[in-house]
């Protein structure tokens, strides 16, 4: 039997391009099955039409369903988990809350209660070749210095509720290492395609850009952030190539991997580099974090910049992943982090040519 496919998280950013890159795989899926919420249906199904126009691969072996990871049996109907059971071979868990801002029920609901949910239903799967669970580098909460692919170590405290619950889900999932074959996936902060700079949402380093466009009025730009402190940007072409080697590789079986950059800039670095891209400027002296973050702490000024509070978090933290173990596992397949230099102008060409666009934007609170 050839492998069978079960994807929460659909129709997401990097659920869509995993999928599109498997389709388009020599050895194709046998089926495909892609969990949704009921509200969902219409976009998830609007998504997989593309997929299927895209790679030509049969629309009978990709089906969208319908469930809900925050119910037991993840709300499937009884007579289509009854094959799922008997088919599925690799499971890939996406589907979370990765808001920054994410008040603690929400994420706790969906993060760790849905994350135990997916873990008792991958239980009774008869032929499960891969369990590949997609983490964070950042369960690392406000730990600092070195943190290694090996450790799952609770931190004295989270920057949020967002690293918090995916920490608890992560200790959920680890559990599982001596149960089934999985794979831990603990990306940077993914951005968009490293050639194309497409994305789907302008989250993350993205509020870098959203917060020069609204003040490109300004004769000098101040830095921000402390000067040592490193930000971890990942392309999602990356973490695609990545995930789906170690997720069939036997190498990559019970494992945790940072799928980081092994070669991160500073945060003033990244700052500069987007500023000369965007606007030709270079920043000129330094805003006090404070004062940036007493300003985001306003919900009209927060949602005028579109940039959330909680990214200054990140600005001053002095965290640097070690990812020897993903770099030599993916060695062997010649996948490699690109540098982020070369990444710079296609991510703000995108950005230019889309950041009026709603569909991209987040609805800051």
């Amino acid at each position: 039997m050839g492998n069978v496919y079960f994807f929460t998280g659909f129709p997401g950013f990097i659920s869509n391009r995993l999928l599109a890159k498997l389709l388009e795989r020599k050895e194709a899926p046998e089926a495909i099955y892609a969990l949704v919420l009921p509200e969902m249906t219409e976009k998830a199904e609007s998504q997989r039409q593309n997929l299927l126009k895209m790679t030509g691969f049969p629309g009978e072996k990709f089906l969208v369903i319908t469930g809900d990871i925050t119910r037991k049996g993840l709300g499937i109907d009884p007579d289509v988990q009854e094959k799922l059971a008997e088919t599925v071979t690799h499971v890939f868990h996406l589907a979370a809350i990765y808001d920054l801002a994410v008040p603690k029920d929400i994420a706790y609901k969906v993060n760790v209660e849905g994350t135990r949910n997916v873990n008792d239903w991958v239980r009774g799967l008869k032929n499960l070749r891969r369990y590949v669970y997609f983490s964070t580098a950042y369960v690392a909460g406000k730990r600092e210095g070195v943190l290694y692919e090996h450790e799952l170590v609770r931190p004295p405290a989270f920057k949020n509720y967002y690293e918090e619950t995916k920490y608890e889900a992560e200790v959920l999932v680890d559990a599982l290492k001596r149960e089934v074959p999985l794979t831990i996936i603990r990306p940077g902060i993914v951005k968009g395609h490293s050639q194309t700079g497409e994305t789907s949402k302008f989250d993350g380093p993205y509020f870098i850009l959203n917060l020069i466009d609204r003040l490109r009025f300004l004769p000098i730009f101040p830095g921000i952030g402390n000067t040592e402190a490193v930000v971890n940007l990942v392309p999602v072409d990356f973490i695609v190539d990545a995930v789906l080697y170690l997720s069939h590789a036997k190498t990559g079986e019970a494992k945790t991997y940072h799928l980081t950059d092994p070669r991160p800039y500073k945060v003033r670095e990244v700052y500069a580099m987007i500023l000369k891209e965007m606007l030709g400027k270079t920043p000129k002296g330094r805003i006090p974090l404070p004062v940036l973050r007493a300003a985001l702490s306003v919900p009209l000024i927060r949602r005028w910049l579109r940039t959330e509070k909680e990214v200054t978090d990140y600005f001053t933290w002095m965290g640097n992943f070690d990812s020897s173990q993903a770099q030599k596992d993916l060695g062997e397949a010649g996948i490699r982090c690109p540098d982020l230099k070369t990444q710079i102008p296609a991510m703000v060409k995108f950005y230019l040519e889309n950041k009026n666009n709603e569909q991209y934007q987040l609805n800051i609170r």
